[in-house]
C-alpha cells in the first residue's frame, strides 16, 4: 500500500482484535516445480537432457577444445580490447561442450558472457541465458543487446527477456525490443488497427441491434399489459354479475324466513328445520358473496396495475421508436454483424500467429533460474544454456537449468562471492541427516559439484575445464589487496587499471584505504538486549558526519542542491554497507533525515549490492555494539558464509573504501585465522588512519552555549564529568517533554535533578521518570513520592536497565547514564540530535518491558536419584537449569540466540540449560518462585 502497510485478505475470522497473527510465505511452491522436474527426469516427455546434467557432476566426457575461428562469430573479435584469460574464457566456451569460468569481482565476466552468447548466436545456436536475479539477468542482457542490436531480426524479439525487466536502463534502451509483448504489439500495428475497427463498428452494430431487440420486447410487453388489463375488466364484470346474483338469492331467502315467521303449533318442529336449512343456505350464500367482494377488489387492484404498467411501457416504447428512426433496420444490422464477426476472428487468428512467429525469432531468451525451472517450455529449441552468477545458484536447479541444453553448457560466477540462499542446513529444527544432506546438496554450488573446488574452498586452477579470470578492472591496487587476503589469498587477483580516483579531492579521502577506529570512543554494552550487537550508535554517528564531510568536500550534494546529473546522484557516488538489517534500518532513517530523501538507498546490506559497485564505500562493521559480533563474522575459511560476504562488501569500492571498526573488540571477538581477522590486520597495517575525533567532535558543558544550531545537531563525545552540566543545559532547554530511564533512585541525585526539572514543569513540560519499582525500599519509595509531588509521572517497571535520557524527541543522551542515582554516569557519553534514534531507543525499551505474568508453576516432577541437588534455578558449571515445556522450547532457543548464547537439552537431568550469566528477566518465566 501506499503508507508501506501490507494488507493481507483471508477467509479465517480471526475477530475484531487478534491478540497475535503470523503469516508465512510457502517457500515450497517453487520447489515443487524442481522436484517435479527431477522426477520426470530420464522420462520419455522430460525436457532434461541427462547428458549435460551427468556433466555438472563429473559423469560422461564432455569436449574440451577452443574455437581456432572466433571472428567468424564475434563480430571485431581481434579489436577488443579483452585480456588473454578473457579471450580463452570465450574461445574455450565457443568449442567447448562444458566450460566453467571463474570470474571475481571487476574480471569483465559480464564482457565474457557477452561475447559468449554473441558468438553462439552467429554459431546458429538458439541460446538460454539465465542468473539467480533479476538484476544480474538485466545486467548481462543490456550487454548482450548492445553487441546485437544493429543484427537483422533485433527489432523482431532476436533477444528477448522472459519476465519482469528489474533494470531501468535495460528497459530505457531496449525494452520494446525485447519484451515479447511490446515486440509482438509492435509487429502487429496494422493488424492491431484493423481489429480495433472492426470491433468498434460490431460494437456499435450490437448496441444497434439491441435497440431493435428492446423496442420488439417493449411492445410485446405493451401488448400483453393491455391483454391483462382487457382480461382484468372481464373478470371485475363477471364478479360484479355474481355478486347481484348472491345478493338476490340472499334476499328470497330473508324474504322466505320472514314469511315463516315464529315456530309454533302443530307444525312447530318441521317449520323450525326449514328456518335451520334456510339460515344455513343464506350463510353459504352470504360467505360466498364475501369472497366474491375480495376477488372483485383483487381486480380492480390488477387492473389499476396493467395500466400503469401499460402506461409506462407505452412511454418506453414511443421512445425507442423515436431512437430507432436513427439507426437502420433490423435486417441489414443483423446481416452486418454477421459478416465482421468471422472477420474479427479470422484477424486475432492472424495475429497470435504473430506471437508464435515472434516466439520463433527468438535466438537468445533470457531470464532467471527460478523462471527457467518452473516454466514448461520458454523457446522451441534450446541448444546452449549460460547460468551467470552460478555460484549463487544451488545445485538441484543448476543440474534442471543445465538439462535444458542439448548441446553446450556454460557457467560463470564466482564461488567467493554470495552462495545460493538456503535454510535447511541451518534450521534448527531440521534433523542432522536432512541437515547434512542439505548442505550436500543444497549449499553446495555447480563449481563444488563439478569438483572444481576442494572441501576447504580451495580451487582446482588446473582443471582444463575451468578458466580462471585473474586480472580485474574496477578496483585501486589497495583495495584489490585486501580483497586478495580476504577472499583470494591462493589465486590473487591483478589490478589492470591505473591508481587515481574519480571522485574530488577530499582530506577525508586521502588514500584509497581507509580505516576509522571507534575503538576509544565505545559505549557500554547493553547486555541486557538482545539483538544488542545488530546496531552501534556510535558507527552511526561517525556515518552522519563522515556524509557531512563529504559535502563539505563537495563529493555528495547538499540538502538544497537540484538539478544533478545522474553521476552526481549520492547512490552514484557512495554505499555505506553494513552487515545487519538493525543497523541498515537504523542509518536509512537517520541518513533520510539529516541529510533529505536523495539519500535514501545510500545503505544496505551486502545482498542488496550484489553486483553493483560505486567510487566510494563505507563498510559500517557494527561489531562493538553488543557483546558480541555475530553470525556475519562467525565463518571460517574461503567457502564460508564470512569470506564470501566480505569479498562482496569490500570490491564494491572503486576508488575509496573506508572501514568504520572497533579494532579493540574485534581482536577479542574474531578468531585469529578467520578471514575478517585477516581484513583487520590488512587494514590495521596499510590503511590510512582518519580520527573519530576528527569526525565525531570531543566536547565539554561549556561548549554548548556558545555552539549555534547547525553544530548543535551534530552528534558528539562527552567525558564523564562533563555530563551532568551538560544535560542541565540540556534540560533548562526542553520545551516539550523530557524523559528519564533510570533504573534505581538515591536521595541527593534525585533531590539534585529535581532543582532542574520541577522549573520546567512549571513552565508546562512534561517530565517522565521510567524506574523499577522501589517499594522494597522504604526510602527509595519516598523519592517516587517527591517526583509526583513535583509534578513528575512515574512510571514504575519490574525489570529495567535502560540507562538513557530523551529531551523533545530529538535529543538522546546514550551510554550509561545513572541520573537518578549515585553511580552516576561512569562512562563516555554521546549526544545525538535526532527523532529517528529517539524513536528507536523508545521502541527497544518497550520491547524490552516484560509486560506477560508470571506463568503459575507446576510441582517439581521426579528426578533420576543421580542427579543430585540439580533442579530449575540451579545454577552448576556454569549452566542455569529451567524449567522449558516441549511447546516452549523454540521460543527458549530464539531468545537466548538473541542474547548472544545457545540454549542446551541436559538428557540425562531432561532439563534445558542456558550460560549462567544470561539477565534473570529473560527466563524468569522458567525459573521457581523466588
Amino acid at each position: 500500500m501506499p503508507d508501506g502497510r501490507v494488507r493481507v485478505r483471508t477467509v479465517a475470522d480471526f475477530g475484531g482484535q487478534p491478540g497475535n497473527a503470523q503469516i508465512r510465505e510457502d517457500e515450497t511452491a517453487g520447489w515443487e516445480a524442481v522436484v517435479e522436474r527431477l522426477e520426470s527426469a530420464g522420462g520419455s516427455n522430460s525436457p532434461v537432457n541427462l547428458t549435460a546434467t551427468g556433466w555438472l557432476t563429473g559423469q560422461g566426457r564432455p569436449r574440451i577444445d577452443r574455437c581456432a575461428t572466433p571472428e567468424r562469430f564475434i563480430r571485431e573479435y581481434r579489436e577488443r580490447s579483452l585480456n588473454d584469460q578473457q579471450r580463452r574464457g570465450v574461445e574455450q566456451a565457443l568449442g567447448s561442450d562444458l566450460t566453467f569460468i571463474w570470474g571475481p569481482p571487476g574480471t569483465g565476466k559480464t564482457d565474457v558472457v557477452g561475447c559468449i552468447a554473441e558468438g553462439c548466436y552467429r554459431q546458429g545456436s538458439r541460446v538460454l541465458f539465465v542468473a539467480p536475479t533479476k538484476v544480474a539477468v538485466d545486467q548481462a542482457l543490456e550487454r548482450i543487446c548492445t553487441l546485437l542490436s544493429d543484427e537483422e531480426g533485433f527489432d523482431a524479439g532476436l533477444v528477448q527477456r522472459a519476465g519482469e525487466i528489474e533494470l531501468a536502463s535495460l528497459a530505457a534502451a531496449f525494452g520494446d525490443k525485447i519484451d515479447p509483448i511490446q515486440v509482438t504489439q509492435r509487429l502487429s500495428t496494422a493488424l492491431t488497427t484493423q481489429i480495433t475497427d472492426i470491433r468498434e463498428r460490431l460494437e456499435a452494430a450490437r448496441r444497434d441491434l439491441a435497440v431493435h431487440t428492446e423496442a420488439a420486447e417493449a411492445q410485446t410487453r405493451l401488448a400483453n399489459l393491455h391483454a391483462q388489463r382487457d382480461e382484468a375488466d372481464r373478470h371485475a364484470g363477471t364478479l360484479r354479475q355474481q355478486i347481484r346474483l348472491r345478493q338476490a338469492a340472499i334476499g328470497d331467502i330473508d324474504r322466505e324466513i320472514h314469511n315463516l315467521g315464529t315456530p309454533s303449533g302443530l307444525f312447530a318442529k318441521r317449520k323450525q328445520d326449514k328456518l335451520d336449512h334456510l339460515g344455513r343456505m343464506r350463510w353459504t350464500g352470504q360467505h360466498e358473496l364475501t369472497a366474491l367482494d375480495q376477488q372483485l377488489r383483487t381486480a380492480h387492484d390488477a387492473r389499476q396495475r396493467y395500466a400503469a404498467e401499460a402506461a409506462r411501457t407505452g412511454t418506453e416504447v414511443l421512445a425507442l421508436r423515436t431512437r430507432l428512426r436513427t439507426i437502420p433496420p433490423h435486417g441489414p444490422i443483423q446481416r452486418a454483424v454477421d459478416q465482421l464477426q468471422p472477420q474479427l476472428s479470422q484477424l486475432q487468428k492472424e495475429l497470435r500467429k504473430i506471437a508464435d512467429v515472434v516466439r520463433s525469432n527468438c535466438r537468445i531468451m533470457g531470464t532467471t533460474v527460478a523462471k527457467a525451472v518452473q516454466s514448461r517450455k520458454l523457446m522451441d529449441a534450446i541448444d546452449v544454456v549460460i547460468i551467470d552468477e552460478a555460484g549463487m545458484v544451488n545445485t538441484p536447479s543448476a543440474w534442471c537449468a543445465a538439462g535444458l541444453a542439448t548441446r553446450r553448457v556454460i557457467l560463470a560466477g564466482d564461488f567467493r562471492q554470495l552462495p545460493a540462499v538456503t535454510k535447511a542446513s541451518s534450521d534448527r529444527n531440521t534433523s542432522p541427516g536432512d541437515q547434512e544432506h542439505a548442505r550436500l546438496w543444497m549449499d553446495r554450488d555447480p563449481f563444488s559439484l563439478a569438483g572444481l573446488v576442494d572441501i576447504s574452498g580451495t580451487a582446482q586452477r588446473a582443471d582444463p575445464r575451468m578458466v580462471c579470470l585473474d586480472t580485474q578492472y574496477r578496483m585501486r591496487r589497495a583495495i584489490c589487496e585486501i580483497v586478495n587476503t580476504v577472499a583470494y589469498p591462493d589465486s590473487p587477483l591483478r589490478t589492470g587499471r591505473g591508481d587515481s580516483g574519480r571522485l574530488p579531492e577530499s582530506p577525508l579521502l586521502g588514500g584509497p584505504l581507509i580505516l576509522i577506529d571507534t575503538t576509544t570512543r565505545r559505549l557500554p554494552n547493553p547486555e541486557y538486549r538482545a539483538g544488542a550487537h545488530t546496531t552501534n550508535s556510535v558507527h552511526e554517528a561517525v556515518i552522519h558526519e563522515l556524509i557531512r564531510g563529504l559535502q563539505y568536500d563537495r563529493i555528495l550534494p547538499a540538502r538544497k542542491w537540484t538539478d544533478l546529473s545522474a553521476d552526481e546522484q549520492p547512490t552514484s557516488r557512495v554505499a555505506v554497507i553494513a552487515p545487519y538489517k538493525a543497523q541498515v534500518k537504523a542509518l536509512q532513517a537517520s541518513l533520510t533525515y539529516r541529510f533529505g530523501q536523495q539519500y535514501d538507498g545510500l545503505v544496505d546490506t551486502v545482498h542488496r549490492f550484489q553486483g553493483s559497485q560505486r567510487p566510494l564505500v563505507i563498510i559500517d562493521t557494527v561489531a562493538g555494539g553488543g557483546s558480541k559480533t555475530g553470525f556475519f563474522y562467525e565463518g571460517l575459511g574461503l567457502s564460508s558464509s564470512t569470506c564470501r560476504l566480505l569479498n562482496v562488501a569490500l570490491s564494491r569500492a572503486q576508488d575509496h573504501l573506508i572501514v568504520v571498526a572497533d579494532t579493540g573488540f574485534l581482536h577479542t571477538k574474531l578468531n585469529p585465522a578467520g578471514e575478517a581477522a585477516r581484513m583487520l590486520d590488512h587494514l590495521e597495517r596499510h590503511a590510512q588512519r582518519l580520527s573519530v575525533d576528527d569526525l565525531v567532535p570531543f566536547r565539554s558543558a561549556a561548549d554548548l552555549a556558545g555552539l549555534p544550531e547547525e553544530e548543535l545537531a551534530r552528534p558528539a563525545f562527552f567525558p564523564a564529568d562533563e555530563v551532568p552540566r551538560a544535560v542541565a543545559w540540556d534540560i533548562a532547554r526542553a520545551q516539550r517533554s523530557i524523559e528519564v530511564y533510570c533504573a534505581f533512585l538515591d536521595p541527593a541525585p534525585v533531590r539534585t535533578w529535581l532543582r532542574h526539572l520541577t522549573p520546567r514543569v512549571q513552565a508546562g513540560v512534561g517530565v517522565t521518570v521510567h524506574t523499577r519499582d522501589q517499594s522494597p525500599d522504604s526510602r527509595r519509595d519516598d523519592l517516587v513520592g517527591e517526583l509526583r509531588a513535583a509534578g513528575c509521572q512515574v512510571t514504575l517497571r519490574e525489570r529495567m536497565h535502560e540507562k538513557v535520557l530523551i529531551l523533545d524527541e530529538t535529543v538522546l543522551w546514550h551510554g550509561s547514564l545513572n541520573l537518578l542515582a549515585n553511580v552516576g554516569p561512569t562512562d563516555l557519553m554521546m549526544r545525538i540530535t535526532d527523532p529517528t534514534c529517539c524513536r528507536r531507543v523508545r521502541n527497544i525499551v518497550d520491547r524490552a518491558r516484560m509486560e506477560r505474568p508470571a506463568r503459575p508453576w507446576p510441582p517439581p516432577a521426579p528426578r533420576n536419584p543421580d542427579d543430585g541437588h540439580i533442579a530449575p534455578g540451579v545454577v552448576a558449571d556454569g549452566r542455569l537449569y529451567l524449567d522449558v515445556s516441549r511447546r516452549e522450547k523454540d521460543e527458549l532457543k530464539q531468545l537466548a540466540r538473541d542474547a548472544g548464547m545457545r540454549a542446551r537439552w541436559d538428557p540425562a537431568r531432561q532439563l534445558w540449560h542456558v550460560d549462567a550469566t544470561i539477565p534473570r528477566h529473560l527466563v524468569q518465566r522458567w525459573l521457581p518462585p523466588a
